[in-house]
């Protein structure tokens, strides 16, 4: 005995009502993903530039240039006196109208070679 035509209509209605949260559930699922991945390249671009300081080269430039294309445009990168570099970006936000997530890693270098993030 096959489904009525009330139940495939009951169906539809259902997934009608469950698209919208399905659709939030994957928008927030795929935010955390690009906030984790603008997170881990702020470490990478913190680490860039205190190894800058360490051999007394271009931290922001350094920091920049570790930092993917879509993340360099709004990134701040300041240097304390001890020679930890922290970087701020802001993770692009995927629903309109919602601000940048902002984002920051820091992390020195001991000129012995052991490495402090924070």
């Amino acid at each position: 005995m096959g489904p009525t035509a009330r139940q495939r209509g009951q169906a539809a209605v259902e997934l009608v009502a469950a698209t919208p949260v399905l659709i939030v559930a994957l928008l927030l699922v795929a935010q955390l993903a690009v906030a984790g991945h603008a997170l881990w390249s702020a470490g990478d671009a913190a680490r860039a530039g205190a190894r800058a300081v360490l051999v007394g080269g271009d931290v922001e430039g350094a920091a920049l240039r570790a930092l993917p294309p879509w993340l360099d445009g709004d990134a701040r990168v300041q240097t304390s006196e001890g020679g930890a570099v922290e970087v701020r970006v802001g993770a692009p936000a995927l629903i309109p109208g919602v601000p940048a997530i902002a984002v920051e890693a820091a992390a020195a270098l001991d000129p012995r070679g052991a490495e402090a993030d924070g």
